[in-house]
C-alpha cells in the first residue's frame, strides 16, 4: 500500500480522499528541515502547502518518494530541477485558490481607500477620530492591473463591477482578448502613468523580479495606491519604502513579502501601509478545493500511473515514453528559447514535425512546447493547463506534419506570431538524442543549450566577436560556447554564447552599447 506524508496543515479532506483511495497517511506538519529528512524516506508520496519548503537537502533522505503534490500554484518552495532529477514528479493544482486570491484583492484595494483598518484600530482605542479617516471612491477611478492571467482576470471582473476603468499590461495579453474583457490593453509606462491603483499578478521570473522600482514610480501618478497580493519580491520594498514616505505612494495594501514569515519588516508601523500575513489563498473553500485536488492526483498517480498537473513531467503513456523523452528535452528547450526572445503578446503558436519526428504522438510534445513559450510570463503552467492559459489569452496553437525535414532526418520548428511578426526556432536530434537548436529567425546556427545563455542580434562586421569578448572578459565572466549564424557576409548575424554565470545587469547594459549589437537578450535554462 502507498503511503504519503502530509507536511503541512491541510484540510482533512485531504487525508480522507486518500484513505478512501487505498493510500496510507501520516499527518504531520510543522517538521523541522532536519526531521523532515529523517522522515521522508519512508513515504511514496508528500503533500504541501507554502509552509514546508522541499529542498535538495531534504530529498536526499527521499529514496523511497515518487510524487510531491502541492496544494496551490506556486511551487518555489520546492526545489524542482532536484525533484525532476532524481526522478520526483512535482504536481501543483493551478485554479484550485483564483477567486480567493482575487477577492482577497479587491478587499485591499477597498481597505486601502477607505483606511479601515487604521480607523478600525482607532476606533477599538476609544477614539473617534472622523475627519482623520477621509477616503477615496473606487467608482471612476483607473486601476492598472500588471498580469492579466487567471487570477488578474477575475480582478478585472470584479473591478468593472465596481464601476472601476481597467487598463491592463500583460506580455501575453492580445487585442482581442483585450476586448473580449472590456479593458484596455496598454504598455506598461503607460500603466504607470495613468493608473490611480495598481495591482500586481505576475510570477516571479528574472524579467518581473523588482519590477516595481524607484524607476517605476516615478513614472506613476502622484498619490497612486499600490497592491501585491502575488509574491513579494516583485517590490523593490525600500524604493516603495521612500515612495511612501515622500507621499509619491499614497498607500499600499500587502499580503506578501521579500522575505516570509515576515515577522520583521521596513513597512510594520508605518500609517499609510495595510499587511496581511499572505492570506491571499486563506479561504475555508479554497483549502478545501486545493486539498480535494492535490489528494486526488496523489492517489492516482500512486495507485494508477496516472500524471496530472505535473509541472515538471508530462502526461504520456508508458508505451510511447521511451520514443518521445528525448523530443520532450528538445521542445521543451526551444520553447523556453522561443519564449525568452518574444517581446510581444503571441497572438499564435504553431509547432511543425519534420521528417521522423512526424511519425511521433506529438500531442503532450506540443503540450511541452506550449508550456515551455508560456513559462516566461505564467506561474505554475504545466502541459495540462497550456492549452486553457493559451485560450485566455486568446493565442491560438497550431499543430502540424511533413516528411521533409531539409537537411536533417527529424527536425522540429517553434514559430510564434505576434503583432510584430514571427520568430522561429528549429531543433534536432543528434546521434544519441541528442537536442541542438539548428535554426533561429531563419539564420542556421548549431548549438546546445546551457543553464546561462546570451543571445545577441548584430551586424556582420569585424570587431564584434572581440568586443563581446573582452566585455564579458573583464567581468570575470567565462564563455563556455560561442556558436555564430549569418545569412550572407555583412548582413545580419547572430550570436549563442554559452557562459559559466548569470551575466549581471552593469555587463548586460554594456554589451548593448558594443557599436555592433543590435540587442542582446539573458537566457536562462
Amino acid at each position: 500500500m502507498p503511503k504519503v506524508l502530509i507536511a503541512d496543515k491541510m484540510d482533512a479532506v485531504c487525508a480522507e480522499i486518500l484513505k478512501a483511495k487505498g493510500v496510507e497517511v501520516d499527518s504531520k506538519p510543522g517538521l523541522s528541515p532536519e526531521d523532515l529528512k529523517n522522515a521522508i524516506g519512508a513515504y511514496d508520496g508528500v503533500a504541501v502547502r507554502s509552509t514546508t519548503k522541499i529542498s535538495a537537502e531534504v530529498m536526499t533522505g527521499a529514496k523511497a518518494l515518487k510524487v510531491i503534490g502541492r496544494a496551490g500554484i506556486g511551487v518555489d518552495t520546492i526545489d524542482v530541477p532536484a525533484a525532476t532529477n532524481a526522478g520526483i514528479v512535482v504536481m501543483n493544482t493551478p485554479f484550485g485558490n483564483s477567486t480567493t486570491t482575487a477577492e482577497h484583492t479587491i478587499a485591499m484595494m477597498m481597505a486601502l481607500a477607505r483606511q479601515i483598518p487604521q480607523a478600525n484600530a482607532s476606533t477599538h482605542a476609544g477614539k473617534w477620530e472622523k475627519s482623520k479617516f477621509m477616503g477615496v471612491e473606487l467608482m471612476g477611478k483607473t486601476l492598472g492591473v500588471i498580469g492579466c492571467g487567471n487570477i488578474g482576470a477575475i480582478v478585472i471582473d470584479r473591478a468593472q463591477g465596481l464601476k472601476m476603468r481597467v487598463v491592463g499590461f500583460d506580455p501575453f495579453l492580445t487585442d482581442d482578448r483585450a476586448r473580449e474583457m472590456g479593458i484596455e490593453k496598454v504598455e506598461l509606462d503607460q500603466l504607470f502613468a495613468r493608473a490611480d491603483f495598481i495591482t500586481i499578478h505576475t510570477p516571479m521570473t528574472e524579467k518581473t523580479k523588482g519590477m516595481i522600482n524607484k524607476e517605476a514610480f516615478a513614472k506613476m501618478k502622484d498619490g497612486v495606491r499600490i497592491l501585491n497580493v502575488a509574491r513579494g519580491g516583485l517590490i523593490v520594498e525600500a524604493d516603495l519604502k521612500a515612495a511612501l514616505e515622500s507621499g509619491k505612494v499614497a498607500g499600499a495594501a500587502l499580503d506578501v513579502f521579500s522575505v516570509e514569515p515576515a515577522t520583521e519588516s521596513i513597512f510594520f508601523g508605518m500609517p499609510n501601509v495595510i499587511c496581511t500575513p499572505h492570506l491571499g489563498a486563506s479561504t475555508s473553500e479554497a483549502q478545501v478545493n486545493v486539498a480535494v485536488q492535490i489528494a486526488e492526483q496523489i492517489a492516482d498517480f500512486l495507485l494508477h500511473g496516472a500524471v496530472s498537473n505535473a509541472v515538471n513531467m508530462p502526461s504520456i503513456s508508458a508505451e510511447d515514453a521511451p520514443k518521445l523523452k528525448p523530443y520532450m528535452a528538445l521542445v521543451e528547450q526551444m520553447g523556453r528559447l522561443a519564449g525568452q526572445i518574444n517581446s510581444d503578446a503571441p497572438t499564435g503558436i504553431e509547432v511543425i514535425y519534420q521528417g521522423q519526428a512526424a511519425a511521433l504522438n506529438a500531442k503532450p510534445l506540443t503540450a511541452i512546447a506550449l508550456a515551455a513559450i508560456l513559462s516566461a510570463a505564467c506561474e505554475g503552467v504545466n502541459m495540462v493547463s497550456a492549452p486553457a492559459v493559451a485560450k485566455a489569452r486568446g493565442i491560438s496553437m497550431t499543430e502540424s506534419k511533413t516528411d521533409n525535414a531539409g537537411d536533417f532526418l527529424t527536425a522540429v520548428t517553434i514559430k510564434v506570431h505576434s503583432a510584430k511578426g514571427t520568430q522561429e526556432v528549429t531543433g534536432t536530434l543528434f546521434g544519441g538524442g541528442h537536442a541542438r537548436i539548428v535554426s533561429i529567425d531563419g539564420v542556421p546556427i548549431e548549438a546546445a543549450v546551457a543553464p546561462h545563455m546570451l543571445l545577441i542580434r548584430n551586424k556582420d562586421k569585424p570587431g564584434m566577436i572581440g568586443g563581446v569578448g573582452t566585455t564579458l572578459a573583464e567581468a570575470g565572466v567565462n564563455i563556455a560556447d560561442f556558436r555564430l549564424g549569418r545569412m550572407q557576409a555583412g548582413g545580419h548575424a547572430i550570436s549563442l554564447i554559452a557562459v559559466d554565470q548569470r551575466v549581471d545587469d552593469k555587463v548586460y547594459a554594456k554589451l548593448q552599447t558594443l557599436a555592433q549589437v543590435e540587442s542582446v537578450v539573458r537566457l536562462s535554462f
